[in-house]
């Protein structure tokens, strides 16, 4: 009995230490994760506005610099990921053509392939997987560097020789990043389709090439070019946004910036979803 009653004690022991690290209201715990993501909205929020004026009024001067530094963040953003993009546009092509291929078949309804890939493909996951792509592997990599910047003083002497940070650290990075998920965008969009229609031709589906793209021709409304192009360029804004203020908008430690990157790479998730729900819900509307 003395050992059983010994064993209980010890089982207990262990179960309370295992709980203690756990918070001790999951309300306040919740409570407080929504107020820290709400606070970082409104210095993100803030962030952006300080960059829009500093792109306002500073948009003509040091262009010899800032071009190449833009065209270099295109190059980093979109010609570098490439590869990556396109395997998994073509993988995702296979995937949905696979799954559709297997319904359609059951009733014979293979004239809805094309607006089926322009649904799910052009209107909702091109773009978004094209955002992602650059969030993990460029959004990251700037928190990094900005980081490091900031936490080696380098922001602050740039600041001394009169170079404003935001325009020599913030705007090239915007601005190519915004077009590299465009640019990403529309190759990794023409890579689904094209990997659609081979899954098709594998298949065995009784469709000639001329009348696939047809269905893909019929299914496009020209709003959904507008609506493609400005909804990239708005995650790719919105990614380098909030790269850029995790790696600059806090004074940072060089061990703070693992941290940093997980915390801008959660948000940066978060957003490209909730602005992803939002033209689903204009295309809805409209």
């Amino acid at each position: 009995m003395a050992g059983s009653s010994s064993d209980v004690k010890v089982a207990l022991n262990v179960s309370s230490s295992a709980f203690r690290g756990l918070p001790q209201s999951y309300s306040r715990w919740l409570g407080g994760r929504i107020l820290g993501f709400v606070e970082s909205l409104r210095g993100l929020l803030a962030f952006a506005l300080i960059t829009l004026g500093v792109m306002i009024s500073k948009r003509r001067k040091s262009t010899q610099v800032i071009h190449p530094l833009i065209w270099e963040q295109v190059i980093r953003s979109g010609v570098a990921l490439l590869p990556i993009l396109l395997f998994l546009s073509c993988a995702l092509g296979l995937v949905i053509i696979g799954q559709t291929v297997t319904l359609t078949n059951r009733v014979g309804a293979q004239g809805y392939l094309g607006g089926v890939m322009v649904s799910v493909v052009v209107r909702e996951l091109g773009p978004l997987l094209a955002a992602l792509v650059v969030l993990i592997r460029t959004g990251t990599a700037t928190v990094i560097e900005l980081g490091t910047a900031r936490s080696s003083r380098e922001v602050e002497a740039l600041e001394a020789i009169g170079i404003d940070p935001i325009h020599y650290l913030v705007v090239p990075r915007l601005l190519g990043m915004s077009l590299g998920v465009f640019c990403l965008t529309v190759y990794g969009i023409l890579a689904a389709l094209v990997s659609g229609y081979l899954w098709a031709f594998v298949q065995e589906i009784p469709i000639l090439p001329g009348a696939y793209f047809s269905q893909l021709a019929a299914a496009l409304h020209p709003l959904d070019f507008l609506a493609l192009g400005i909804k990239s360029i708005c995650l790719g804004l919105l990614i380098a946004l909030v790269s850029c203020y995790h790696g600059l908008a806090h004074p940072l430690r060089v061990e703070d910036l693992p941290n940093a990157a997980m915390k801008a790479l959660s948000q940066g998730v978060v957003l490209c979803v909730v602005v992803d729900a939002l033209f689903l819900i204009l295309y809805l509307i409209l």
